[in-house]
């Protein structure tokens, strides 16, 4: 088969035909192309959403220190105007050592504040009962009888009786320090009785 011969204007006619062919579909690739980046690059920042109004953050909470004779002694925090008896209720309560007239429920609490609930007995003399936060008179290791010692925080019946067995065979204590040598009791549940014994 003898092929078609093409006249030199009609030749001119086809190449310009295909240069024109070749830039449409040059320019539509180039602005489909741009187009879609457009499209990937545009997107919206994410930004948290504003707290409601009237929430309270946790800044504006207060914590206490509860320690002594409720069921869970630690840090909790709580809203401003709470009293002694809502930080001694997520202290899981007064177990049946505490001396409930000993502190008084109805005290309202500040930041950073210690609510001491004394044990039945602990209490010292010159201490006003109702206070938030009543000191307990320093129990003596050489003189305090087992359930003196067990109304102390962190100290049950078995750590009374090695204490009292303790000081029997070894005389009194001379020094805090001393109850390093019992069984049980180590650095750190001496630094936790500071203050609340002496020798």
């Amino acid at each position: 088969m003898l092929p078609i011969p093409f006249s030199v204007p009609q030749r001119r006619l086809a190449a310009v035909a295909l240069v024109c062919l070749a830039a449409a579909f040059f320019f539509l690739h180039q602005h489909h192309g741009s187009a879609v980046g457009v499209a990937t690059v545009r997107v919206a920042p994410i930004r948290p959403a504003p707290a409601p109004p009237g929430s309270t953050a946790p800044h504006d909470a207060l914590v206490v220190d509860v320690v002594g004779a409720v069921a869970r002694p630690g840090l909790y925090r709580l809203p401003h105007g709470a009293r002694v008896a809502d930080a001694v209720e997520h202290a899981g309560g007064l177990t049946r050592k505490a001396d409930r007239a000993a502190v008084n429920l109805a005290a309202p609490l500040a930041d950073g504040e210690q609510v001491l609930v004394s044990a039945k007995g602990a209490v010292a003399a010159g201490a006003s009962p109702g206070g938030a936060s009543a000191t307990p008179a320093p129990v003596s290791l050489s003189t305090a009888t087992a359930e003196q010692l067990d109304a102390l925080p962190g100290v049950g019946p078995v750590t009374a009786q090695k204490i009292v067995a303790y000081r029997e065979q070894h005389g009194p204590y001379t020094s805090v320090e001393a109850l390093d040598a019992i069984p049980g009791i180590g650095p750190a549940r001496i630094a936790d009785l500071k203050g609340l014994v002496v020798p």
